[in-house]
């Protein structure tokens, strides 16, 4: 992917990583982005986001229903142009999480899907870069005190990302069925995990 991405949509955060250039935030639109969601939604590696075997339009639909609602959000994250991740945010108290931990004010969850590593692989460090710039935005840009991260407990790779980022490993829980009218999500086994201001940013007030 190119241009199309960078100048279209104003970004909600921009962030230079050293070494690896500015990372920028962007407000996801469901159609111009269904195309590269798709692609990345519909590999193998990405089997734990749930959606393998949905088509084009049906992603779409997933997106332009998320941009309806005032508590979940979606972003993409772009670098010169090329989509590098989609982030997901959303208001633990209003998410089915809450019925697994107790939820503090200043909480906000997130979902991280990495787009597949480029051509030359992936670079020492990326991820990390990646994570740093999203929790600036979320923790700072959104001023909340803590993040919440919900993997699905097979994913170590996952997993072992956060916790390497300084997030606390927290409890093993079963996320509940939602099956209403627009939303069905199954049953998720899935590690919580949080990552507290004081911790991502030392100093930071």
């Amino acid at each position: 992917m190119s241009e199309p991405y960078a100048p279209a949509r104003e970004a909600v955060h921009e962030q230079l990583v050293d070494g690896f250039g500015t990372i920028r935030i962007l407000p996801l639109d469901p159609e111009a982005d269904a195309g590269v969601l798709h692609a990345w939604v519909g590999e193998e590696r990405a089997a734990f986001w749930g959606m393998n075997g949905l088509t084009r339009e049906q992603v779409r639909e997933i997106y332009a229903h998320m941009d309806t609602l005032d508590t979940h959000h979606a972003f993409l994250a772009v670098k010169d142009g090329e989509p590098v991740a989609l982030l997901q945010t959303y208001e633990p108290e209003a998410d089915r999480v809450s019925e697994c931990y107790e939820v503090r004010p200043g909480d906000i969850g997130i979902h991280l899907l990495l787009a597949p590593a480029g051509r030359g692989g992936a670079r020492a460090g990326w991820t990390a870069a990646l994570v740093t710039a999203f929790a600036s935005y979320v923790l700072l840009g959104l001023d909340r005190r803590r993040i919440v991260v919900d993997p699905d407990v097979r994913n170590e790779k996952a997993i072992a990302r956060f916790l390497r980022q300084g997030f606390e490993k927290g409890p093993v829980v079963v996320l509940p069925e939602i099956d209403i009218p627009d939303v069905h999500l199954p049953e998720k086994h899935a590690r919580l995990a949080f990552l507290t201001r004081e911790v991502a940013f030392p100093g930071a007030s």
